[in-house]
């Protein structure tokens, strides 16, 4: 078995496919991605809440303060039009003759004397995922707000010290029990295990598919089969090389991501990410790398069995894309907001993993939870391992 594996890892360092995918990828390549996607992601917020937008107030003589407040904040421009209707102000905006409207009714003023309540309308293109104008409307709205009650309230000879109280009866003070580390845990552990766990089925696919389709393109299969080593002994000396690559792959993007993230943090101060992230223990970073230890097990055999049973290349490639795609299913289901850790969730396959990897982040990670995932991803991974030995020894599955 051992003669196997070394003789198959030899020949994978060897090969610049192998070096690529486990390599060249987890160092500069997703770090690069998702560098690009960060400054893409964070170019766009900033152009969006710099972004001037062009504003018509109807009956604008009726809130001449609220009016005022729009004319001087840096992120509206008032324009002109004859337009009073909703419907016509609706087809403007989406003519693009300005972005929003705000509707003041006509006799606004007369019903403010009166202390009675008035609806305002705001009208605009809600779809944009950076609605940051409806932000500053509803400040400044507050603001105003505030402003006329206490006018009201002066005109009704309310003492002024006491305005606080009546306009804002209980004030809330948050105090957070959780620490830095538990709220940057529960906002990218997931996160987390959602790269981790197909970087292992990523770095396992290419070796699994060169050791059993591409052998059996290239004719060396028999070859192999002839040796005087059994099969048991092939099979789990391809086993352990597929597996070995799809932890190192995980292991060097780990590495990478850590280092790049703290040069990146480093000269954008990310002080808060860097005291949260220091205070996990070599301990738990053990821990993680053991639950990924037995899916990564699951991956390589199921891969490996994939392959074995491959006419070709390129069909054991389609075969995989399916599981590739089907693993994302429990990763998402583990970053929907309401999910934790519990006795049932533990023994969902890669939903488990990624929930466990969270909660190692926040340092709230429970034992015996981790204890049982670990068993039960073991088992799994021995199911998927005997089942790969068996289907290597099927005359009619090596030799399609």
């Amino acid at each position: 078995m051992w003669q196997v594996y070394f003789k198959e890892l030899t020949e994978l360092m060897r090969d610049r496919k192998t070096l690529i995918f486990v390599i060249l990828l987890p160092i500069f390549i997703f770090p690069v991605i998702f560098g690009v996607m960060g400054l893409v992601l964070s170019s766009t917020t900033s152009k969006a809440m710099q972004e001037e937008h062009r504003y018509v107030i109807v009956n604008a003589e009726q809130a001449p303060e609220f009016r005022d407040a729009m004319f001087y904040h840096k992120n509206f421009k008032q324009v002109q039009t004859e337009k009073t209707a909703e419907a016509d102000l609706v087809a403007a905006i989406r003519n693009d003759e300005f972005d929003v409207a705000i509707i003041i009714p006509a006799d606004f003023s007369v019903k403010r004397q009166a202390v009675e309540q008035v609806q305002w309308q705001i009208i605009y293109n809600q779809s944009s995922q950076f609605d940051f104008m409806y932000r500053y409307f509803t400040d400044m709205l507050a603001t105003y707000n505030e402003q006329l009650q206490r006018e009201t309230l002066n005109q009704l000879n309310v003492d002024p010290q006491k305005l606080a109280a009546i306009i804002k009866p209980v004030d809330v003070k948050k105090v957070d029990t959780a620490d830095k580390r538990e709220n940057i845990g529960e906002k990218f552990g997931a996160v987390i295990a959602y790269i981790l766990v197909p970087l292992c089925l990523l770095g396992a696919s290419y070796p699994a598919i060169d050791m059993g389709a591409g052998e059996k393109e290239r004719g060396t299969l028999e070859t192999l089969l002839i040796c005087p080593i059994s099969r048991i002994s092939i099979v789990l000396g391809k086993f352990l090389t597929v597996l070995t690559t799809g932890l190192l792959g995980a292991m060097i993007t780990v590495g990478s991501f850590g280092i790049w993230g703290a040069i990146i943090g480093s000269f954008a101060g990310m002080a808060v990410v860097q005291e949260a992230m220091s205070a996990i223990a070599i301990t738990e970073l053990i821990l993680i790398f053991s639950l990924l230890l037995p899916i990564s097990a699951v991956f390589a055999a199921l891969l490996l069995a994939i392959s074995i049973y491959a006419r070709t290349f390129k069909e054991a490639q389609n075969y995989i894309s399916p599981l590739s795609v089907l693993i994302f299913v429990p990763l998402v289901a583990a970053m929907m907001p309401g999910v934790e850790l519990n006795a049932k969730t533990a023994l969902v396959p890669v939903m488990n993993v990624a929930l466990a990897i969270k909660e190692l982040i926040k340092g709230t990670a429970d034992y015996m939870m981790l204890a049982l995932i670990f068993g039960s991803t073991l088992l799994l991974a021995a199911a998927a391992i005997g089942f790969c030995v068996h289907w290597f020894q099927q005359e009619k599955v090596l030799f399609r």
